[in-house]
C-alpha cells in the first residue's frame, strides 16, 4: 500500500522518538554508572569517546552503506544489529565490559544516522518540505532526549541499569519494526555519470571540502564542538555540584531536550532563505545560554539556561541539516553527512579527551564557561555565511515583464 509522503515521515519521527528515548535512558545509565562506579573523570570521558565520538572513527565507511546500499535496508540492519548489543548489556555490570559494549552498539547505530537523513529529502519529494521534514524528525530525536534521562535516572534508582538497558533493547525492536512500515522512495535513480562523479568511500569529504558553504560550517562547529563538547562530561560533576544526584542529572539532559523539542518545532518555519540566519543566531544563542550555566549560583537557573541552550540546539540543527541536504546530490549525499559527522565527531574526541584533566583542574562551571566562549567564536565563523544568501539573491536575475494574461497563469500554478 503506498502512503503519502508525508505520513512516511511521521513514522520516522514516532520511530527516532521510541529508540531515542531508549538510547537516552540507556546512555544517561551508562555515563553515571561509570561516574559512580569509578568516580574518575578520564573513564567518563573514555565511554563518551567510545560512543558520542565512534562516527570519527566510522563515519566515512558507514556513509558509504547508505549510498551503495538501499538506504531502508540499512536502517533496518543497524537498529537490529543495535538491540542485540544493549541486550547483550542488560546482563553485563562490569564498567569496562559496558564501556566497550556501547562502543559496539555505537558503532551498530552509526549507519543508520547517514542513511535515514539522506533519504528524507526523496521521501517527501517536494523541496519546500524538507524543513517540515527535518523538523519533526528532529522533533522525535530531541523528544527522546528529553524524556529518556528522566526514564533512565528514574529506572536507573529503583531497578538499577541492566532495567534501563534491556529496555533500550526494546525500544530498537519496535523502532525497527515501524521502519519496515515506510514504503516511500530513499534513494533517487542515478545514472552511470553520478556513480563515476563520486566514486569511493572518500567522495563524501571531497565534496565538504570542496563546498565553501559546507567547508565553512564545519570549521565553525569544530571550533564549538572542541569547548561544548567538554560540556558533556561536566554534566555529571555538575549536577554533583549542586548536590542534586542521580534525578539532578537526568533533569540537566532533560531541560536541554526539552528545549531542543522546542527548537526543532519552531525550524518547520524555516526555508531556504531563513536556515542561513537562524544557524548563526542559533550559536549566538547558545554561546550566551552555556554562560549562563556556567555562572548560574543555583541549580534552578543552570536548568533554564540548558533549556535555552536546547531551543537554540534545536532550530539549528533543522538549519543545518536543511542546507546539507539542499548542497549535496542524493548520489552521495549519505556519504557527506557521514563524513560531516566524521569530522565533528573528531572534535567531540579532542574535547573528551582534554575535558579530564580540564574539569579535574577547574571544575564543571568553568568548562561551561570555556564551551560559551568557543560557541562565541563558532557564531563569528558562521557569520560570513549570511553573505551566502544575499549573494544569491542579488544574483537572481531581474523577471522580465509579462503579458497580464501569461502573468495571471504563471500566479494561479503557483497557488
Amino acid at each position: 500500500m503506498n502512503r503519502s509522503p508525508r505520513s512516511n515521515v511521521r513514522r520516522l519521527a514516532i520511530g527516532r522518538l521510541i529508540s531515542v528515548t531508549g538510547g537516552a535512558a540507556a546512555y544517561t545509565a551508562l555515563n553515571f554508572t561509570i561516574w559512580e562506579r569509578t568516580h574518575s573523570p578520564w573513564m567518563q570521558a573514555f565511554s563518551l569517546l567510545l560512543t558520542f565520538g565512534v562516527a570519527g572513527i566510522v563515519g566515512p565507511l558507514t556513509g558509504a552503506l547508505g549510498d551503495r546500499y538501499d538506504r531502508r535496508l540499512v536502517m533496518v540492519s543497524s537498529e537490529a544489529a543495535a538491540a542485540v548489543v544493549f541486550g547483550v548489556m542488560a546482563v553485563t555490570d562490569t564498567p569496562a565490559w559496558l564501556i566497550g559494549l556501547a562502543f559496539v552498539s555505537a558503532l551498530a547505530e552509526s549507519p543508520f544516522f547517514s542513511a535515514s537523513r539522506a533519504a528524507l529529502p526523496n521521501l517527501v519529494e517536494r523541496e519546500e518540505d524538507i524543513a517540515w521534514a527535518n523538523s519533526l524528525v528532529t522533533i522525535g530525536v530531541h523528544a527522546g532526549i528529553a524524556v529518556g534521562p528522566v526514564i533512565g535516572g528514574v529506572l536507573l534508582a529503583l531497578a538499577g541499569p541492566s532495567w534501563v538497558f534491556g529496555i533500550n533493547a526494546i525500544s530498537f525492536v519496535v523502532s525497527l519494526a515501524i521502519t519496515l512500515t515506510v514504503r516511500g522512495r530513499f534513494s533517487q535513480d542515478r545514472t552511470q555519470h553520478d556513480v563515476e562523479a563520486h566514486r569511493g568511500i572518500g567522495a563524501g569529504l571531497r565534496f565538504l571540502f570542496a563546498d565553501r558553504v559546507l567547508r565553512q560550517m564545519s570549521v565553525a562547529w569544530i571550533v564549538f564542538l572542541l569547548g561544548m563538547g567538554m560540556g558533556m562530561v561536566a554534566d555529571a560533576a555538575l549536577a554533583e555540584s549542586f548536590k542534586a544526584g542521580e534525578l539532578g542529572f537526568g533533569l540537566l539532559i532533560a531541560c536541554w531536550g526539552t528545549g531542543s523539542v522546542i527548537g526543532s518545532a519552531l525550524g518547520r518555519f524555516l526555508n531556504e532563505r531563513r536556515e542561513y540566519i537562524w544557524l548563526v543566531a542559533g550559536a549566538a544563542g547558545i554561546s550566551l545560554a552555556s554562560l549562563g550555566v556556567g555562572f548560574a549560583p543555583v541549580f534552578v537557573l543552570a536548568l533554564a539556561s540548558l533549556l535555552v541552550m536546547g531551543t537554540c540546539d534545536g532550530i539549528t540543527i533543522v538549519a543545518e541539516q536543511g542546507i546539507m541536504q539542499r548542497r549535496t546530490p542524493d548520489a552521495v549525499r549519505s556519504r557527506v553527512l557521514s563524513g560531516f559527522d566524521a569530522l565533528l565527531s573528531l572534535g567531540l574526541a579532542v574535547a573528551y579527551v582534554a575535558a579530564g584533566p580540564v574539569l579535574s583542574a577547574v571544575g564543571p562551571h568553568t568548562v561551561y564557561r570555556i564551551g560559551g566562549l568557543a560557541a562565541a567564536l563558532a557564531a563569528l565563523l558562521l557569520a560570513p555565511l549570511l553573505r551566502v544568501r544575499t549573494d544569491r539573491e542579488s544574483a537572481a536575475p531581474a523577471p522580465a515583464p509579462a503579458e497580464p494574461a501569461l502573468e495571471s497563469a504563471r500566479q494561479g500554478s503557483a497557488v
